[in-house]
């Protein structure tokens, strides 16, 4: 299995599709690891060199030290470093998201283009969103893992997806209740500042990041994009992959 070594963490991830096309690296949320991304994998490889990695504590990765949250970015710097990629797409999901929007801030001259999926993790909250993000945050803090990551529709048509979700879970050492350290923060402007293209793609039934909390801070960041999907919650790349497949696709057309 491809791992590599940094400090305090062995770091799992595959790669997929060409290698002499553009790199794209997909950074998984809490519920997942690299095999989340299953729906995507066949559509995005047939453009991209795909790289799916396990955040350290996920998957095949190791967390050695306990740093948790606090090593993300360098770890995926790590991982480009290795890679010998100078430039990537980066698209993450929930907490891979707040990942890539902390590694874009603090390594924009790395970054082709930032796609974030139902997240807003690793940005500072205006009072409005906070106020949003608050009511969220009481109203989720005791809903089981599925009720959190899943819209009603895939609950109630795709039950065995459900349950797949939660089988891929199983395999991560790490939840939200013992992941240790915390991302650092940046004013959503930060990225309009980074020179690279910013697209949000949000379920509207997203329990854990409101639509409207997101839409107010995609406002916030000039230049950017805002896609919503309907009767889709916190997981659209899980819930309604065949759309998130297709406006990511379309999107990176416009600008590779």
């Amino acid at each position: 299995m491809p791992t590599i070594k940094v400090d305090g963490a062995e770091l799992y991830f595959e790669e997929h599709g060409c290698k002499n096309a553009p790199a794209l690296v997909l950074a998984h949320g809490m519920g997942g690891n690299h095999a989340i991304w299953f729906k995507q994998l066949p559509i995005l490889a047939e453009r991209y060199r795909v790289i799916a990695f396990d955040h350290r504590g996920f998957g095949n990765s190791i967390d050695l030290t306990g740093e948790g949250r606090d090593a993300y970015v360098e770890d995926l710097r790590a991982i480009l470093d290795y890679l010998v990629i100078e430039r990537a797409i980066l698209l993450g999901q929930s907490m891979g998201g707040g990942t890539c929007i902390a590694f874009s801030c603090t390594y924009p001259e790395r970054v082709i283009s930032l796609v974030v999926s139902d997240s807003l993790h690793a940005l500072v909250e205006s009072p409005d969103v906070k106020a949003i993000m608050d009511e969220a945050r009481a109203a989720t803090r005791d809903l089981g893992q599925i009720d959190r990551v899943l819209g009603k529709r895939m609950q109630k048509e795709e039950p065995i997806a459900a349950v797949l979700y939660q089988q891929i879970n199983s395999f991560n050492a790490v939840t939200r209740h013992n992941l240790k350290g915390s991302l650092p923060r940046f004013e959503p402007a930060q990225l309009a500042k980074g020179g690279f293209p910013v697209l949000f793609i949000a379920g509207v039934e997203d329990v854990l990041f409101p639509i409207e909390a997101i839409r107010r801070v995609q406002q916030q960041i000039t230049g950017s994009k805002l896609v919503e999907l309907a009767n889709t919650g916190h997981s659209a790349f899980y819930e309604s992959p065949k759309e998130f497949n297709a406006i990511v696709v379309a999107a990176l057309e416009e600008i590779i």
